[in-house]
């Protein structure tokens, strides 16, 4: 698929801030939240909702999915049917957002940090099949593992999911970041048992604030959909024998994100354009990359959510000094992820590394991505990148 051609900009653009990846809402959303409110489906849940896991389902390929308040509260679902609780541990990917982790610890279980490959960021495959073997041989109950498809690319699922199967580990999927990616040829959030979406205001796409567990296991689906809903019985009254969450999705919020998923497919060819565009800069530089890119590389499958720019260059302070420079010019980017390893917080828990994760983080920075970016903009973050590099 060619890249899609970008919005034409004003006569006069403005000159301001450039976000990394700022949300873009057309009056496609506005038509869809305006057809809620008049609906009278205020109050949490209504058929905006009931759509919207349906369309969701439908795209990724899976049989079902269950509209939640986070990312995060589908990650802590889908964790709770693996059977993870007090006493096990749960090898994930220490490259990523502390949300991943977080949901382990709210069910009682540690986590155990596993690092990445330098070429993509994503779970060194080999790495988390060792540390699942060395865990259970030291005598640690090991129910899951939590591989992330980093920055909107899949893991190696077509190695990772024989080996889990092999060893009767669930596998669940944190795809938060990656709606829209692929790998050979499934859809993101479709591996393992359970997946976890996000649509946080950042996202490929968003209901402001959201996320979305699915499966192709329904009563799994059902068990989580109870639990979800302060785990009431379906009785006259406020009947609960167990304790649930209040982790729903409102109507409101379901008829955005109808109208991002309804554009989503543009939005992703207009971030895949703008990663072209960075690598087609980036091309003269040697000891530049683009993370999870190769040569000739037309990002097929990856949903291009935050590209990222690796400098593999001496110095401790590479990334440091290129997120400095783009702060100064009004540029909005980030160092990828702090690996959790090296997080205070989690400070006293196990990890199996390489190096991988630290040297990612030394070296790499996200770029503005958003497909709401003008070319204009897209050419003053080129124009003042490749002036750093050329220093």
């Amino acid at each position: 698929m060619s890249p899609a051609p970008a919005t034409a900009p004003s006569a006069t653009p403005p000159v301001g801030r450039i976000h990394l990846s700022k949300a873009e809402v057309t009056e496609v959303e506005e038509a869809y939240v305006l057809d809620a409110l008049r609906s009278g489906w205020i109050a949490p849940l209504g058929p905006h909702v009931d759509a919207f896991e349906a369309e969701v389902a439908e795209l990724v390929g899976v049989a079902g999915a269950l509209a939640l308040s986070s990312g995060t509260a589908a990650l802590h679902l889908a964790l709770l049917d693996a059977g993870v609780g007090p006493g096990d541990v749960v090898p994930l990917s220490s490259l990523t957002f502390a949300a991943t982790v977080n949901a382990v610890v709210y069910t009682g279980a540690r986590p155990v940090f596993v690092d990445s490959r330098a070429s993509d960021g994503n779970v060194d495959v080999d790495l988390l099949v060792d540390a699942v073997d060395t865990l259970r041989s030291e005598g640690h109950r090991v129910p899951a593992v939590l591989p992330v498809d980093l920055l909107g690319r899949c893991v190696d699922y077509t190695r990772l999911l024989p080996a889990m199967d092999r060893r009767g580990v669930v596998v669940v999927e944190d795809a938060a970041e990656a709606l829209g990616a692929r790998h050979a040829g499934g859809g993101a959030g479709s591996f393992g048992r359970s997946a976890a979406i996000s649509f946080n205001g950042n996202k490929i796409m968003t209901t402001s604030g959201g996320g979305m567990l699915l499966s192709d296991d329904l009563e799994l689906l059902a068990r989580a959909r109870y639990l979800s809903t302060q785990a009431r019985h379906p009785v006259p009254w406020y009947e609960h024998t167990e304790v649930g969450y209040n982790y729903r999705l409102s109507n409101l919020l379901a008829a955005l994100g109808r109208g991002q998923l309804e554009r989503l497919p543009s939005m992703i060819d207009r971030r895949r354009a703008i990663r072209a565009r960075y690598a087609e800069a980036l091309a003269p530089f040697d000891d530049v990359r683009l993370l999870g890119r190769s040569d000739g590389d037309t990002d097929a499958d990856d949903n291009c959510w935050l590209t990222t720019v690796v400098l593999d260059r001496p110095g401790a302070t590479v990334a440091d000094d290129l997120v400095t420079a783009l702060t100064a010019a009004d540029i909005e980017a980030r160092h990828v992820w702090k690996p959790m390893h090296r997080q205070p917080v989690f400070a006293c828990d196990r990890a199996f590394v390489t190096g991988g994760s630290d040297e990612l983080f030394r070296t790499g920075v996200t770029l503005p991505s958003g497909a709401s970016l003008r070319d204009d903009e897209v050419e003053r973050v080129v124009d003042e990148l490749v002036g750093y590099l050329g220093r």
